[in-house]
């Protein structure tokens, strides 16, 4: 049982330290909106977002004031639109994301996610129409995000999807020009995608859920960077070693999560549905003192992408979950450790400085949660190259039998070096050298799928 004291005692351990809970998300099943007529399908899935959702910001504002956690977002995740616009032309599946837009603005909440599809196999017809909308649904929408599975450990990797998906990025780039390609940044490729995942771009309303669910991202970087400089402050750094420093980062996380887990379940509470998960995942923000990078600065190396850098990443989302899985029966979603590069000071900064390398963080990848994201590549990037950029961050999900992801974002007109800033939550980083661009086409072309690796074969 979570006491409130104990909650209350964290927060007062941890108040200014950038603690916040990052997203509350009202996860919704919209399959019993489905019509034969396009416009009555967005009649019932706005007036359903609207009947379910109404009163989810109103909650979340009244739980963080008696708690005094901010709730940075709200947000809402839906059935795959694949599977909600089936039997539909194209035409449908952009009024349906402008009706998400229409709804996520009646309810207030930040975004929605949901633009989804489930192609890790091969892709249905309604799945390939939506992968074909990309491009005028996030350029023709504000809040709406979309995802779109392409990998699996037990499928392995579906490479007609990711190479078109490669050209849809450009594609999407080209449209949103104007803003620096921003729409790239609300379109996640995942392998391994969870379905109660609570983080946008990537969240959607699993199959496996129920009709209506409320699911936590709590964070924390500025919570644990800060006890770790207590720790060795007060220990000293040369009577520590890392297992104690692990062992700070793992008690932080525990108290991070009973603490995000407290607020998420009064908010399901008030609103008469179950609450769902959890995720500890410690997501940056641009804010100084709320760093990935500044964590690994701490623990000992002076420029994140320096040798030493995969092992502490690995050191630290290890932690993370330990310390989340004691505090909470209910971890799900990513859980683990972001590094989006511009979306984290510290990591912009090291990229800037070309300390922080994309072969570096592809490595990084490999140990912790989702993959490259929120990553700048210059705008004339080959289609093929953005795909095999892709490929190999699905090949590292699938192997090693996690999630990862890719948000890149190829910036029209500009080269590396040249910096980009979008501003908010999204950040601002210079533009990455992709090195051997356009050496990857042959590859693509091939498409296919590659196999499921041996030890999908576990059951």
């Amino acid at each position: 049982m979570i006491r409130s004291d104990q909650i209350l005692n964290t927060v007062a351990m941890i108040q200014n330290e950038n603690l916040d809970v990052r997203a509350v998300t009202l996860g919704l099943n919209l399959q019993d909106c489905q019509h034969p007529d396009a416009e009555a399908l967005c009649r019932r899935v706005v007036a359903k977002i609207e009947r379910v959702a109404g009163n989810l910001v109103a909650a979340c504002e009244a739980v963080s004031t008696e708690f005094g956690v901010p709730v940075v977002n709200k947000r809402l995740a839906v059935s795959p639109v694949s599977d909600l616009c089936a039997g539909h032309g194209r035409d449908t599946f952009v009024l349906v994301a402008k009706a998400l837009d229409r709804a996520a603005r009646s309810v207030g909440v930040d975004f929605v996610g949901g633009y989804n599809a489930q192609v890790q196999k091969g892709a249905s017809v309604a799945d390939q129409l939506l992968m074909e909308s990309l491009p005028e649904a996030m350029c023709g929408t504000d809040k709406v995000c979309a995802s779109v599975n392409v990998a699996t450990t037990q499928a392995g990797i579906n490479m007609d999807a990711v190479g078109f998906l490669g050209g849809t990025l450009l594609e999407m780039a080209r449209l949103s020009a104007d803003r620096n390609g921003f729409a790239c940044a609300k379109l996640v490729v995942f392998a391994n995608q969870p379905e109660d995942n609570p983080f946008m771009a990537g969240a959607y309303h699993g199959s496996g859920e129920p009709e209506a669910v409320i699911n936590v991202g709590v964070s924390g970087p500025g919570v644990v960077a800060r006890a770790l400089e207590r720790r060795i402050a007060r220990a000293g750094a040369d009577r520590l070693g890392l297992d104690d420093l692990a062992e700070e980062i793992k008690q932080t996380s525990f108290r991070v999560t009973r603490c995000g887990e407290i607020l998420g379940r009064e908010v399901a509470r008030r609103l008469g549905l179950p609450f769902g998960v959890v995720d500890l995942s410690l997501a940056p923000t641009p804010k100084v003192g709320d760093s990935i990078g500044e964590i690994l600065q701490i623990l000992g190396v002076d420029a994140v992408g320096a040798p030493g850098s995969t092992a502490l990443l690995a050191m630290l989302n290890d932690a993370v979950k330990k310390g989340g899985a004691f505090a909470s029966q209910s971890v799900g979603g990513l859980s683990g450790a972001f590094i989006p590069v511009a979306e984290d000071a510290i990591l912009s900064a090291a990229a800037a400085r070309g300390e922080l390398s994309l072969e570096k963080l592809e490595a990084m990848t490999s140990v912790c949660s989702v993959g490259l994201d929120m990553v700048l590549v210059p705008g004339d990037t080959p289609a093929e190259t953005l795909a095999a950029i892709i490929a190999d961050e699905m090949a590292i999900g699938v192997i090693n039998k996690k999630t990862t992801a890719v948000r890149l974002i190829p910036v029209p007109g500009k080269q590396a070096g040249d910096k980009v800033v979008f501003g908010g939550l999204f950040g601002e980083s210079v533009i990455l050298p992709v090195r051997n661009s356009g050496k990857s086409a042959r590859f693509i072309r091939f498409g296919g799928r590659i196999p499921a690796p041996i030890h999908s074969l576990h059951n």
